[in-house]
């Protein structure tokens, strides 16, 4: 799992008004994404809408063409957990050309759920939101003027009171931008508010971020989430240090939607059993 989807997912559970958006809903409680007797059990995202309805969104960042199997299965699972199908969205943040089909072949043709391009959403509501993640998010959208979209995301996040929350939506922002060859535009906006020097400059971010763009997704992944325990629990000690170098990728990804569920940090990265 890359470094983009982590954050991806977290941004999405905290936002409203993009799946407001693009389905009509809100999502008021977020489920358990392990599903039963599945050969992929995991979801990126289920949720509960407000009107009691389903919803379920997976992230592509690749042309799966294998997707629509995959949906399906999901589908099922999610009927025999919860005793209803979900609404289902596949939100596709890739570079290319989008070429997943939509729905499965004959004879089951009938099957579908919603594909959607995230580069031809209109971003302008997004990035009206006061919400921060909305705003972050906007940077996968369709944007009249990305400089001028980019320079507003980096202030409102410089607006923000927290700094911890502040760090972390300025390193979502980084992530996202990747997917969009805008990281350098949103690293020089950043440069211009004294707020973001530290996180820049200092080994807290700057040097994590630019390592990890360097020695591939799976480090920076890690260097990214090593410095969002830091600012859940403090600094890691040489224990958790360890066991978090011996996660694979997938455990990395699981790690980082567990990250704001979890109390301690024993709970986060408990041992491995021999």
């Amino acid at each position: 799992m890359q470094t983009f989807d982590v954050v991806l997912k977290l941004l999405l559970q905290r936002s409203q008004q993009i799946l407001l958006q693009l389905a009509g809903v809100t999502v008021v409680d977020w489920l358990p994404n392990e599903l039963p007797r599945m050969q992929n059990p995991r979801l990126d995202l289920l949720g509960r809408a407000s009107n009691g309805r389903l919803v379920q969104m997976e992230c592509q960042s690749t042309n799966d063409l294998l997707i629509p199997l995959r949906m399906a299965e999901y589908s099922l699972g999610a009927y025999r957990q919860y005793g209803q199908f979900p609404l289902q969205l596949v939100l596709y943040v890739g570079r290319r050309r989008l070429r997943m089909p939509q729905r499965l072949p004959e004879p089951f043709e009938s099957f579908r759920y919603t594909l959607i391009d995230l580069r031809e959403i209109d971003g302008a509501p997004l990035l009206a939101s006061a919400e921060p993640s909305d705003n972050v998010l906007s940077i996968l959208t369709r944007l009249s003027n990305r400089r001028r979209a980019v320079k507003q995301i980096v202030s409102k996040i410089a607006e923000e009171q927290n700094p911890e929350q502040r760090s972390f939506y300025l390193e979502a922002l980084l992530v996202l931008a990747g997917l969009r060859n805008l990281e350098e535009q949103v690293e020089e906006e950043a440069k211009k508010v004294p707020v973001f020097y530290d996180i820049l400059e200092n080994k807290v971010l700057g040097r994590e971020y630019k390592r990890g763009r360097q020695e591939g997704w799976q480090e920076g992944e890690r260097a990214l989430l090593r410095r969002m325990i830091e600012k859940r629990f403090g600094s890691v000690p040489e224990w958790a240090s360890q066991r978090l170098d011996q996660l694979s990728e997938p455990e990395l990804g699981d790690l980082g939607l567990r990250l704001f569920d979890v109390q301690t940090l024993e709970e986060l990265l408990p041992e491995r059993s021999s």
